[in-house]
C-alpha cells in the first residue's frame, strides 16, 4: 500500500461526534498521522449503538475513527494542555470542536497563544454557528442546524410536511469543508510558510446546500415549495411506481424525454403541447407524472432503470442501504474496506498513484496513549505521573 498523499503531515484531532472525526478520518485515509485525544469520558460517540463489535466499539464511532492513533487526556487540567502543546511541537495540523471559547477560556487560543508559538500551525475550528454573531457561540447539532438553516423545510412532501433529512448531511459536509480548507491553508502555508485558522461551521456548510433554492430566492424572490420526489426546476424528475422497486427518473432535457417516452411505448407524449420543453412540462407536472407513472406500473424497476440508463435517460432503482453495500459496483468501486474484522464503507475520494487505504481499524480508549506521550519526549516515570495524576489515561474514566 501507498503511503498516501498525505503521508508525513502530523495531525492532532481533539474533535468528537461527526464532523470532526469525519475530516480527520479523510486526512487520515490519505496517510496522514492522525492523533485522536479523547477526554476522560470518551467520544460520546462510543456509547451511540447497539451495534457493538467484540471490543465494545460502536459502529457509530468506528464509522469516522479509522487510521487513528488513540490518546486520552484531561485538558481540562493545566498538565493536560502542557502535554496538548509538547504534542502540537511537531504537528501540522490542529483540528477541534469545543464550544467556542474553551480553548481561549484554557489559556491556549489560536489567535493569543497557538498562531504565536506554532506559526505554521493550521488550525482549523467545527463548530455549530461560529464563535460571534447573532447565533455565535450556539450549540449546533446535525438535526437542529437542519432546521435553523431552512433544509428541514425544503425537504418532504405537501402532506408529510417538512422532514429531516435521512443522513446526517450538515456534519457530514462540514467535516468536508473543514478537510479543503485544511489542504487550502496546507498549500498556501507551501508558499507563505506561515498557518493559519480554518473556521468551519454547521450553519454555513447547510446554507452553502441550498442549490437551486438560494439562486432561485436571491434572483427572482421565488420561495421554495416542498415537491416531495419531484423538482421545482425541473420535469420530469421525479419518483415512479413499478411492479418491484421504485424507480427515479430524471429526463434533463427535451431529448432525454422523448426518449423517455419512446421506451415506454408511447411517443406521442414528447409531441403533446403541455410537456414539449421543461418549461410546459413544469406547468402541467401532475398530469404529465400521473401518464408517466400509468406506464412505468407495470415494468420491472431495477432492470427497467438499466435500460433506462444504457439509452442514456438518468434513473435510478430505489435501492435501500444493504443492496446498495452488496451491490457490484460498490465492490468494484472499493467503498467496502476490510481489515482485521473491521469492515465499513470506504474513502470516496480516489487518487491514481497514492490511493487511500485502511491501515488500522478503529481503536479502543486510550490504548495509544503510553507510546504517544514516549514517542512525544517522556520517560516511564513522567508517563507514570501523567497516568497517577489522571492527566493522562487508558482507560475511560466514568
Amino acid at each position: 500500500m501507498s503511503g498516501g498523499a498525505l503521508a508525513g503531515l502530523k495531525v492532532i484531532d481533539l474533535s468528537r461526534v461527526l464532523g470532526g472525526p469525519y475530516c480527520a478520518q479523510m486526512l487520515a485515509d490519505h496517510g496522514a498521522e492522525v492523533i485522536k485525544i479523547e477526554p476522560p469520558q470518551g467520544d460520546e460517540t462510543r456509547l451511540w449503538g447497539p451495534p457493538f463489535d467484540d471490543e465494545g466499539i460502536s459502529a457509530y464511532y468506528a464509522g469516522i475513527n479509522r487510521n487513528k492513533r488513540n490518546v486520552a487526556l484531561d485538558l481540562a487540567k493545566p498538565k493536560g494542555r502542557d502535554v496538548l502543546l509538547k504534542l502540537l511541537e511537531g504537528a501540522d495540523v490542529l483540528i477541534e470542536n469545543f464550544k467556542a471559547g474553551t480553548l481561549e477560556k484554557w489559556g491556549v487560543g489560536y489567535d493569543e497563544v497557538l498562531s504565536k508559538k506554532y506559526p505554521r500551525l493550521v488550525h482549523a475550528r467545527v463548530t455549530g454557528f461560529g464563535s460571534d454573531g447573532p447565533m455565535g457561540a450556539y450549540p449546533g447539532y446535525d438535526a437542529m442546524v437542519q432546521a435553523w438553516a431552512g433544509l428541514v423545510s425544503v425537504n418532504g412532501a405537501p402532506d408529510s410536511g417538512p422532514v429531516r433529512i435521512g443522513v446526517p448531511v450538515v456534519d457530514l459536509s462540514t467535516g468536508m469543508n473543514a478537510c479543503m480548507g485544511i489542504l487550502m491553508a496546507l498549500f498556501e502555508r507551501s508558499r507563505s510558510g506561515k498557518g493559519q485558522f480554518v473556521d468551519a461551521t454547521l450553519y454555513d456548510s447547510a446554507v452553502a446546500l441550498h442549490q437551486p433554492h438560494a439562486p432561485n430566492y436571491l434572483m427572482g424572490g421565488v420561495k421554495p415549495k416542498l415537491f416531495g420526489n419531484s423538482h421545482g426546476n425541473l420535469a420530469p424528475y421525479a419518483n415512479f411506481p413499478t411492479k418491484g422497486r421504485n424507480i427515479v427518473i430524471g429526463a434533463g432535457n427535451d431529448q432525454q424525454f422523448r426518449k423517455l417516452t419512446q421506451m415506454l411505448g408511447k411517443p406521442e407524449m414528447a409531441d403533446d403541447p403541455r410537456f414539449k420543453t421543461n418549461k410546459d412540462r413544469l406547468a402541467n407536472k401532475a398530469a404529465m407524472e400521473a401518464e408517466l407513472a400509468a406506464l412505468t406500473k407495470d415494468r420491472d424497476g431495477e432492470s427497467f432503470a438499466e435500460e433506462l440508463m444504457l439509452a442514456g435517460v438518468p434513473s435510478g432503482a430505489v435501492l435501500e442501504v444493504p443492496d446498495v453495500l452488496e451491490h457490484p459496483h460498490t465492490k468494484h468501486r472499493g467503498m467496502i474496506w476490510e481489515k482485521d474484522g473491521y469492515r465499513n464503507v470506504g474513502n470516496p475520494i480516489k487518487l491514481s498513484r497514492t490511493p487511500p487505504g485502511v491501515r488500522s481499524k478503529p481503536k479502543r480508549f486510550g490504548v495509544d496513549t503510553k507510546a504517544v506521550l514516549k514517542e512525544a519526549g517522556y520517560n516511564d516515570a513522567d508517563i507514570a505521573t501523567l497516568l497517577s495524576e489522571g492527566v493522562a489515561l487508558t482507560e475511560k474514566k466514568g
